[in-house]
């Protein structure tokens, strides 16, 4: 025994923090063991009633996840070409301005035929359905069935679509404009293909995350584009139709997305699930309706987007003629397109969704020939479905894109990108935002983008070689292969081959019909009502997040080699001399495709757009003389934004402007913005004839109009304001003139009468 005053202290007093830590780590993991379980439970549970919805979604005889009350207006089943598509008006929400007698133009909300059924344009309130009936639009939605009509074509559906197209503007005869149309991917570069066959029919048309050059692409990035050739051509295409009878399974597509992420389809998706199984059911429920709800596709189809677009990118080179010989050329198309895209898209990213401006036009003269106007936005970081279905892109891109449709509309000729920045209350007319961000358009050129593309001649040369042996080895299958495949397919096989498809069977393995369910649904009843959530600190909670993020950084550790590997083997088969000797590129000197500016049509076309647009610079009144004087004050700042297109709105407006409609200004502004791109200098100095024959307080209303609208919004440039003083001096002057013209005529008019009511004999 210690003696009295010895320093030698039992041996538990040391002991005794360790076994207080013990204690601790093993109420700890007591408390991390029971949440676990119930987590579990709970995970079991929600992956059930995931089942038992795509149980319920096969038998519905239109599956979709649209959010909103709707009506159908047109049936494609009824079009002298039937198609398994249909317009729907979407109906107004209650207390919301929209009814269908509005005068604001429609907005059509067209969902992607892409593997999913239809809805995801209206997944949620905040969506582009959404942003449109907020905005107080009337909104419709074109959806599809999940069986195509057989013998259903592309073009059919091309032709269903502009049939929608002319039904709504018939339903909306007093609209200020064509209707507005938002298509999603896959229905992006369709809706492209109505708007180049139909132009007069269409307003400003928002196309996102739509891939229209699929060639292009950014070296060690964006796999997907290397499939066709990795797979020998559009051959397995036809071989997967032919086995599903004539029909292509929608879940081999969604296959292809899966396999573009390994760490989210194998462990982040379900994980995350899993780790916040008391909050997070209700969203995983709401998505794998939309992503486990599969459709078909009839084999001609799916053979021709894989021959003409995904493989032969024939779209973006104008090379595309329907069945009538109208050729489906981009640049007919005269309404702004908005293409919404993103760095974080691995499935259409922006090389691809803005390629197909520098595939048709190679220097901004091309494309004020064609009087196009092309506006983008490149998102930093949202994946390709949230492009369509974030809150937050819907409360920010879609809203600001509604909200400023009109502004869009009257964008003159050329390439625009678009900001948008929070709206803060300390800016100048504040008031004049709507909603809580700010758009504004900065000005372009095809030299910005194609830093964006990155376009590459060696490249392409690649992809042409790929399209090539991809005809080949699709004629020996349809000679040699196919013809015994289709004698031993049948409709039972093919549903059987539909059945066991593994992105299927994951939904069926586990729902109410199996045994164990309605248990584990019991308990998980029981769970609910006494949860006991592990603490936030628990070490075990976090390391069982730190062994998450391993597992997710090996996956996509291999997601990265096996891109990689994808590539190189790519570059090694198809930049082979000797492979692209067999399809027929051994001219080095050639490029793999003519680019359709430098045909002698086209350039003659451009010669004589360029002569007729010049024909105009004397024609006009007071109010081309305006817009010309507009445009001559902002040249220097290439950059505006909704404050000033709103301010101009508010302002009581002359009478010769109160009666033009919306049209009919859009055309005065595009051609007065091309006149004074062409010939800066003519324009200008034509000016004052333009005002010659206006009163002069006509020209001084519209000249105090024009320097409240530029000096309003902000400050303005030494430049702008030495322009500004010009063009108010020529206003002026103008006025004097106009003046003098009438004083002139008054005295001329008096002496007239006083000849007239002389005495006769005098003077």
């Amino acid at each position: 025994m210690a003696s009295e005053g010895s320093n030698h202290r039992p041996w538990y007093t040391d002991a005794w923090p360790l076994l207080s830590m013990a204690q601790d780590y093993a109420a700890a993991a007591l408390s991390y063991t029971t949440d676990a379980w119930q987590r579990s439970i709970l995970y079991a549970d929600v992956m059930r009633q995931r089942g038992d919805q795509y149980q319920a979604h096969l038998k519905d005889d239109a599956p979709h996840v649209l959010d909103f009350p709707y009506e159908v207006v047109i049936s494609g089943h009824e079009l002298p070409r039937p198609v398994n598509y249909g317009l729907a008006r979407i109906l107004p929400l209650e207390g919301a301005p929209t009814a269908p007698s509005t005068s604001k133009r429609p907005f059509v909300v067209v969902d992607p035929r892409a593997g999913h059924g239809p809805g995801i344009g209206g997944f949620k309130a905040e969506s582009e359905v959404g942003a449109a009936l907020g905005a107080g639009h009337p909104c419709y939605f074109i959806g599809f069935g999940p069986d195509p009509e057989p013998g259903q074509t592309i073009e059919d559906v091309v032709l269903a679509e502009v049939a929608f197209l002319e039904k709504v503007i018939a339903l909306h005869p007093h609209s200020e404009g064509k209707p507005a149309v938002v298509a999603n991917c896959q229905a992006g570069w369709q809706i492209l293909m109505a708007a180049a066959l139909r132009p007069e029919l269409f307003g400003p048309i928002i196309v996102a995350g739509t891939p229209v050059s699929y060639w292009a692409g950014w070296p060690g990035k964006n796999p997907m584009r290397y499939a066709g050739g990795l797979l020998g051509g559009s051959w397995l295409t036809a071989l997967a139709s032919d086995l599903g009878n004539g029909r292509f399974d929608g879940a081999y597509l969604v296959q292809n997305f899966e396999n573009l992420n390994p760490a989210n389809t194998l462990w982040g998706k379900q994980y995350n699930l899993y780790a916040n199984a008391d909050s997070e059911a209700t969203r995983y429920l709401g998505f794998e309706k939309y992503w486990g709800g599969y459709v078909f596709l009839n084999d001609i189809e799916m053979q021709y987007i894989v021959d003409n677009l995904f493989i032969g990118n024939r779209l973006s080179s104008a090379e595309l003629i329907t069945s009538e010989g109208i050729r489906l050329d981009l640049r007919n198309i005269r309404s702004p397109i908005v293409v919404f895209c993103s760095n974080g898209d691995n499935i259409s990213p922006p090389p691809q969704a803005l390629g197909w401006i520098t595939d048709l036009y190679r220097d901004d003269d091309e494309v004020l020939s064609h009087d196009q106007t092309i506006v983008y936005t490149t998102h930093d970081n949202i994946g390709h479905l949230g492009i369509f279905v974030s809150g937050s892109v819907g409360r920010k891109e879609h809203r600001e894109f509604t909200n400023n449709i009109d502004l869009i509309d009257v964008l003159p000729a050329g390439i625009y990108q678009t900001q948008i920045q929070d709206k803060r209350e300390d800016m100048p007319l504040a008031e004049l935002v709507e909603g809580d961000y700010l758009l504004s358009i900065q000005r372009r050129s095809v030299e910005d983008v194609s830093q964006i593309v990155q376009v590459d001649a060696e490249s392409d040369r690649k992809f042409a070689a790929v399209n090539q042996i991809s005809r080949i080895n699709l004629g020996l299958y349809r000679q040699f292969v196919q013809p015994w495949v289709r004698t031993w397919t049948t409709p039972e096989s093919a549903r059987w081959l539909q059945s066991v498809h593994p992105l299927r069977l994951s939904y069926e393995r586990w729902s109410s019909r199996n045994p164990m369910a309605l248990t584990v649904a019991e308990h998980a009843q029981k769970i609910r009502a006494t949860r006991q959530p592990v603490a936030a600190d628990n070490p075990f909670l976090q390391w069982q997040q730190a062994y998450s993020n391993t597992v997710i950084s090996a996956l996509d550790h291999w997601r990265i080699q096996r891109d990689n590997a994808y590539e190189q083997i790519f570059n090694v088969v198809y930049g082979s001399p000797w492979v692209q000797a067999m399809a027929g590129l051994s001219a080095d000197d050639c490029p793999p495709r003519t680019h359709p500016g430098v045909s002698p049509e086209h350039l003659t076309f451009v010669a004589e757009e360029i002569e007729r647009l010049r024909a105009g610079i004397y024609q006009g009144g007071l109010l081309e003389a305006s817009i010309r004087a507009l445009l001559y004050v902002s040249r220097f700042r290439g950059e505006a934004d909704e404050r000033r297109f709103n301010l101009a709105a508010s302002l009581q407006q002359p009478d010769y402007l109160v009666h033009l409609d919306m049209a009919s200004f859009r055309q005065l502004v595009r051609r007065q913005a091309n006149l004074m791109r062409l010939d800066l200098d003519a324009a200008t100095a034509a000016i004052p004839r333009l005002l010659a024959d206006s009163a002069a307080n006509e020209i001084r209303d519209q000249a105090r109009l024009l320097e409240q609208m530029l000096t309003a919004t902000e400050a303005l440039l030494p430049e702008e304001e030495a322009s500004l003083a010009q063009m108010l001096k020529v206003f002026d002057d103008a006025a004097h003139e106009q003046e003098a013209i009438v004083t002139a005529g008054k005295r001329s008019l008096g002496r007239s009468n006083e000849n007239n009511t002389a005495k006769p004999g005098e003077p």
